[in-house]
């Protein structure tokens, strides 16, 4: 790439170009469920029921409003049955039932103002949106003496695709010149702050063409649109963040700019690698789970994260080959301040204090810092897990208005029943039996049924309290342990909520154990430690805790909904918390690894770049401060970023969305600005030498295979396994010369 820079570049644009061509329409092909787990008895049994019995699975909603009229007013009465009629004559409609038809008394609101005309879209995602977008208009608005509105299961799924469409634009809008600003503040150069946001947008555009290509073999959820491209643009930014800077200090110690790439690319680049894989290692467990909402952030996280990586890589460097030092052009700073030239490292020197503080106080800090974790997670203890619904959107959603009006206006938990599909033959009275004993459960209001239609045959049982609450999952299985002569299987919004918990929390282990697994074998291989993995894994866990409250106390238990602009539902959808874990997990990995690394790096050269010093403490502590000075800053400033790139996703008009973007970038400041900046420091102060110990065996497996940043890499690990040896015979440190990858480390650090 840098030996013909200009014909990789242009290369990399005619491959954006047909990103982009790639790309366009992908909004359209993705699905906005996949909540449930395609495998449940309750999958199976809404399938069922769809098949045998259509008309029992209305996904279409007209919410017919007699205003000061009565439902039975033969005015209201005739309009509304020549309504459903032109309906029933729609294309791709079918199922066509109303209150005026049937009378029956769950169609019809306790006030006698309202009533419902219920039918079915048939098709995919797609082609029931398509058909809505025909049909809607010529029914919603004023007929006569009614007002019709329209709502439904596929006008929600309809509208939450249009409104997450739209504040995706939106957020890219707001997040794009924020994170130039930032940028500019980062590097005060104009030149250096517009190539991370160049290597952003091409992630942005090459994250809909992945996601678009996904679509031709998987489900993807709409949802991931939107957090992929937050993680496309929030990655692809932090990487270049770090090869910019890390090429810019090797230009001040006078190397030509090719040397420079090199330099940068077998540095910082590495760990920009290694950070990709830590990532998309927590993304990829996703995939243990079976429900497709998570699944398809697996698939596409994973692509989306190699693809910021690939980007930051490949094109940057090409990049920087040709600009050379005029990298560092149109330094925008001094139209707002003075800098003074004399202290060019106030930063860095802040950093170093910082780092020195903590760790002559580590005990403090180490505690302090941990029981404020702690203490923000405690909401999270009451947690209460639901399903998704019409309150993902906002309250002026016509969806949303419609599906309020039947849950507060009309009787019997519309929406909250559950379904029992009946499959085998069986006659009038076993299934007039079967009725009874249900009837007989504590929990069950009514039960209505059954319709039968050959060898099946099919129950409603409405639940006497709320749709999903703990009486309504109980009857769940009260309705599944029940005897018939014929097989039986349940369904409803109640019974997915139980299938979806039982599959997430029987997969959920395998999940966590994945992970920690795989990043304490990576960060071995970056460290060589035995111990270093295992405060990782810890240390990342514990600065997610704040998230994980945050999103108790606001989303499920209300706090702050007018101020964010949401409705409550007094849950947490069942999913979202293992994609935040996951998301979130990646993300505090991703600066862990930048900042270990420096300090890796420093530690590797204290037994050679300091001759007459003896390995022990000192040098482990100077490996420390020395890894918060080089990239405290740099680590803050980019969590800052993708926090930014977080928080417009999180202005989503949709919950789930919010309650994501929110969430996340809380995470990712908690984690850069605390975890990094005060608990890590203590708690490797504390634990000294025994930090980076290895048994022998190990040691030399590191020696051979591990992975580490610097130029001289090889010695480095040999120093590194020389001087765990003498560490486990109480020996001291060897003296040596300084080799020349410690020279450019004294360099930098007397620029820095």
């Amino acid at each position: 790439m840098t030996a013909r820079p200009r014909l990789s570049l242009l290369a990399a644009l005619v491959l954006t170009v047909l990103a982009i061509l790639a790309g366009s329409g992908v909004a359209d092909r993705l699905g906005s469920g996949g909540w449930e787990d395609p495998t449940a008895e309750s999958t199976y049994a809404t399938k069922a029921l769809e098949r045998e019995f259509p008309d029992s699975q209305p996904n279409l909603l007209l919410l017919v409003d007699s205003r000061r009229s009565s439902v039975d007013d033969p005015a209201v009465a005739a309009k509304a049955r020549r309504l459903a009629a032109r309906l029933a004559t729609e294309k791709g409609v079918t199922g066509v039932g109303s209150y005026w038809q049937s009378g029956a008394p769950a169609l019809r609101a306790r006030d006698g103002h309202e009533a419902l005309i219920a039918a079915r879209i048939t098709g995919d995602d797609n082609a029931m949106g398509k058909t809505l977008d025909r049909i809607a208009p010529s029914y919603r608005g004023t007929h006569g003496p009614v007002r019709v509105t329209v709502g439904g299961p596929v006008a929600v799924r309809h509208e939450m695709q249009t409104i997450i469409r739209e504040d995706l634009t939106r957020a890219e809008l707001i997040a794009l010149p924020v994170t130039l600003v930032l940028l500019v503040m980062v590097f005060g150069s104009a030149v250096a702050a517009l190539l991370p946001l160049g290597i952003g947008i091409v992630a942005i555009l090459g994250t809909n063409a992945v996601l678009r290509g996904l679509t031709e073999f998987t489900d993807v959820s709409v949802f991931a649109m939107n957090l992929t491209t937050a993680l496309g643009l929030g990655l692809a930014i932090d990487y270049a963040l770090f090869i910019v800077r890390r090429f810019r200090e090797e230009l001040s110690t006078g190397a030509e700019p090719l040397t420079a790439v090199g330099t940068t690319l077998r540095t910082a680049g590495r760990t920009v690698l290694f950070s990709a894989l830590t990532v998309a290692v927590s993304l990829a467990a996703m995939m243990v789970f079976p429900q497709y909402f998570l699944r398809s952030f697996a698939y596409a996280g994973i692509a989306v994260v190699l693809l910021a990586a690939g980007a930051a890589l490949i094109l940057l460097p090409a990049a920087l080959v040709l600009l050379g030092h005029r990298v560092n052009s149109l330094d925008l700073r001094r139209l707002f301040r003075r800098r003074s030239p004399g202290n060019p490292g106030a930063e860095g020197t802040a950093w170093a204090r910082t780092a020195t503080l903590v760790m002559r106080r580590a005990p403090f800090f180490a505690l302090a810092t941990t029981a404020v974790l702690v203490l923000l997670g405690l909401p999270f203890l009451g947690v209460k897990f639901g399903t998704a619904d019409d309150r993902q959107l906002p309250s002026t959603a016509e969806s949303h208005m419609v599906q309020q009006h039947i849950r507060e206006g009309f009787p019997g938990s519309p929406g909250g029943g559950l379904e029992v599909f009946a499959e085998g033959r069986a006659t009038q009275a076993q299934y007039a039996a079967y009725k009874e004993r249900v009837a007989a459960l504590p929990e069950v209001l009514r039960v209505d049924g059954p319709l039968v239609k050959g060898d099946s045959a099919y129950f409603t049982v409405l639940p006497r309290g709320e749709a999903v609450d703990d009486a309504a999952q109980h009857l769940v299985g009260e309705l599944r342990s029940t005897g018939a002569p014929f097989d039986t299987k349940v369904t409803g919004t109640a019974a997915v909520l139980v299938d979806s918990k039982h599959a997430i929390g029987e997969r959920l282990p395998w999940a966590v154990v994945f992970i920690a697994v795989v990043t304490l074998l990576l960060v071995f291989l970056l460290t060589g430690s035995v111990l270093i993995p295992v405060q990782a894994v810890l240390l990342n866990a514990l600065s997610l805790t704040a998230m994980f409250g945050a999103v108790v106390w606001v989303f499920q238990d209300g706090h702050l909904s007018g101020l964010l602009g949401f409705t409550s539902t007094g849950s947490i959808e069942t999913t979202l918390p293992v994609l935040m874990f996951c998301v979130a997990f990646g993300l505090s990995m991703d600066y862990g690894v930048f900042l270990l690394s420096r300090i890796k790096e420093e530690y590797d050269r204290g037994g050679t770049s300091h001759p007459g010093k003896a390995v022990g403490d000192g040098d482990h502590s100077r490996a420390v401060r020395y890894g918060l000075q080089r990239t405290g800053g740099l680590i803050t400033a980019a969590a800052v970023i993708l926090a930014v790139v977080m928080v417009a996703i999180g202005t989503s008009r949709v919950t789930s969305t919010k309650m994501l973007g929110l969430g996340i970038a809380l995470a990712v400041l908690m984690d850069a600005m605390i975890v990094r900046s005060l608990l890590v420091p203590a708690v490797m102060r504390l634990t000294g030498r025994a930090t980076w110990w290895a048994p022998s065996p190990l040691r030399r497996f590191h020696a051979r295979f591990g992975l580490s940043e610097g130029e001289s890499s090889a010695s480095g690990e040999t120093a590194h396994a020389e001087r765990g040896e003498q560490q486990e015979q109480g020996g001291q440190g060897e003296q040596g010369e300084q080799t020349e990858g410690d020279r450019e480390s004294d360099k930098a650090a007397a620029h820095g």
